[in-house]
């Protein structure tokens, strides 16, 4: 098992839910948290404990995310207009690494930084490497030529167990995947109940 998948795994154990909804996730089989006193973690968490497990679980979702990186664009969220937690999950949802993913270029969120950062990925015709790159609404994305008879591709368009959201143009003959909008949260598809509100509870005490 590799360090990434050892470490994708851990989170779900952790969350005690497939937050990716993965078939071959731990929790289908354990619903309890890994270690050896894993099974005596179920206490009712008190509202802090509440917040910050909804703050672990979305920061985990998006390949589990550093608590700095996590923060800055936390702080962006609160400087815009509107509902925070809904401009969180909009931002979140801009970045190349999780548009690739949501595309089925990829079959995981920690696959598709990896594959940005190898260099496999254009937008609007120009190589990008940076994961977090942000895209705008109408920029295409696309895998280039060279990349798109790799394993891990078409492994991921053959995956089932997950659709495109609406909110993505996807041409799976071209691998290209323009991005029509930004998400509200109603909108992305996450397999769990994600709640961007206790997010921004937990921020606002600490």
């Amino acid at each position: 098992m590799t360090k990434r998948t050892s470490a994708k795994y851990k989170i779900d154990r952790r969350m005690g839910e497939n937050i990716w909804g993965r078939p071959k996730s731990p929790v289908n089989k354990r619903e309890y948290g890994p270690g050896q006193h894993g099974q005596r973690r179920k206490n009712k968490l008190s509202d802090f404990g509440t917040q910050l497990r909804a703050k672990q679980k979305l920061k985990g979702y998006y390949g589990d995310l550093t608590e700095k990186q996590f923060r800055k664009i936390y702080g962006e969220a609160e400087r815009v207009k509107g509902d925070t937690g809904e401009n969180l999950v909009g931002l979140l949802e801009r970045r190349l690494d999780a548009i690739i993913y949501r595309a089925k270029f990829v079959p995981t969120v920690f696959a598709a930084r990896q594959f940005v950062n190898h260099g496999h990925i254009t937008v609007n015709g120009k190589r990008v490497n940076i994961a977090s790159y942000r895209c705008k609404e109408g920029d295409v994305v696309a895998v280039k030529d060279s990349s798109r008879q790799l394993a891990i591709v078409l492994e991921a368009v053959a995956l089932a167990e997950r659709d495109v959201p609406d909110y993505l143009e996807v041409d799976h003959n071209k691998m290209t995947a323009t991005f029509v909008r930004t998400p509200s949260l109603g909108d992305v598809p996450y397999p769990v109940v994600m709640e961007p509100n206790l997010v921004v509870e937990y921020y606002a005490k600490n």
